[in-house]
C-alpha cells in the first residue's frame, strides 16, 4: 500500500495542484502555478526516504508552500467580498468551494510533516496521518476545485441552480466533517463521509448532464464523462468503508481502498477532470472575442 499512496501524493503534488491553480485564477496564480512543481519537489522526494530528520525538513519545506497557498484564501475572501456584485451577502458557492481548495493543502502539508517526523500528532497513528495527506489533495482540494468550476458553469442552467448550490456546499462541508471526525467518532466520519457523497455524485450527474453535452471534441467529452462514472463507484466505496468502522460490517481494508476508492479517484476522477477543464477553459478562450 505504501509505494502506491506515495505514487498517488506524488501526482497530487506535481500536477494536480499545479493544473488546478490555473484553472483557479490563471492570471493572479499564475507564478504559484509555475513555481509549485519545484516546491513541491521536497514534499514528493520526502515520501520515499525513511522517516527521520531530513524527511521531516523536506516535508516541512512543502508545508511552508501549502501554507502559504492557504494564507492565500482569507485575502480572496475579503476582494470577493468587496466586490460591487458581491453585496454585504456572503460569498456564492462557488467561491465558498474555492477558498476551500486552497486551504485543503495545508492539512495535507501538515499530516506530511508529522508522519515524516513519526509524531502521532493529535494521537493518531501514522498510517491514518499518510493518508491523509492524499485525501486531502483530492478530496480537499480537487474535489472542491471541481465542485466549485462545476457551480459555476451550471449555475444558470435550468433545473440545475439548487443541485449545483448543494454539490458547492457540500463537498467542502462534508470534506471539514470528515476531518471533524478524526476527532469525534466513526459516526460523525461516516456523517462527513454520507455528505461529500451527497456532494461528490450531484458533481458525477451536473457533469454527465450539463457539461459533457457542451464539450466540443470526443477527448474532452470522454475524459468528462470518465470522471463523473468512476466517481459513482469511487463513493459508494467509501460509504461502504466508513459504514463499515461504524457499525463494524464487513468492509474494505486500507489497502484494498488505496487501490480501488484512493487510485480510482486520483487517476479516473481528479486527472480526468483536471485534463477535461484545461480543455474547456482553451476552447472558451478560442471562442472569445
Amino acid at each position: 500500500m505504501t509505494a502506491l499512496v506515495h505514487l498517488i501524493v506524488t501526482l497530487g503534488m506535481l500536477y494536480v495542484i499545479p493544473a488546478g491553480l490555473r484553472l483557479i485564477d490563471p492570471a493572479g496564480l499564475r507564478t504559484a502555478a509555475r513555481a509549485w512543481p519545484l516546491l513541491a519537489v521536497p514534499g514528493a522526494v520526502c515520501l520515499w526516504l525513511p522517516r527521520g530528520a531530513t524527511a521531516t525538513v523536506l516535508a516541512a519545506l512543502y508545508a511552508a508552500a501549502t501554507l502559504a497557498l492557504a494564507a492565500r484564501a482569507p485575502a480572496r475572501l475579503l476582494r470577493t467580498l468587496r466586490t460591487p456584485t458581491a453585496g454585504s451577502g456572503p460569498p456564492a458557492p462557488a467561491e465558498i468551494a474555492v477558498l476551500t481548495a486552497l486551504i485543503a493543502p495545508s492539512v495535507a502539508g501538515t499530516a506530511l510533516v508529522a508522519e515524516r517526523a513519526g509524531y502521532r500528532l493529535f494521537g493518531f497513528d501514522l498510517d491514518i496521518l499518510a493518508l491523509t495527506v492524499p485525501h486531502f489533495h483530492f478530496a480537499g482540494f480537487t474535489a472542491a476545485l471541481v465542485a466549485g468550476l462545476v457551480c459555476r458553469a451550471t449555475a444558470t442552467a435550468p433545473g440545475s441552480t439548487a443541485l449545483s448550490r448543494w454539490a458547492a456546499y457540500s463537498v467542502p462541508g462534508g470534506t471539514l466533517l470528515v476531518l471533524l471526525g478524526y476527532f469525534v467518532d466513526d459516526w460523525a466520519e461516516l456523517a462527513g463521509a454520507v455528505v461529500l457523497t451527497g456532494g461528490m455524485w450531484a458533481v458525477a450527474l451536473l457533469t454527465w448532464r450539463e457539461i459533457r453535452p457542451g464539450a466540443r471534441d470526443r477527448t474532452t467529452g470522454a475524459l468528462l464523462a470518465t470522471s463523473a462514472a468512476v466517481l459513482v463507484a469511487t463513493m459508494l466505496l467509501a460509504l461502504w468503508w466508513a459504514l463499515g468502522e461504524a457499525t463494524d460490517l464487513v468492509h474494505p481494508t486500507l489497502t484494498w481502498m488505496a487501490a480501488t476508492h484512493g487510485l480510482g479517484n486520483a487517476l479516473g476522477f481528479a486527472l480526468c477532470s483536471l485534463l477535461a477543464w484545461r480543455r474547456l477553459t482553451v476552447e472558451r478562450m478560442e471562442i472569445t472575442p
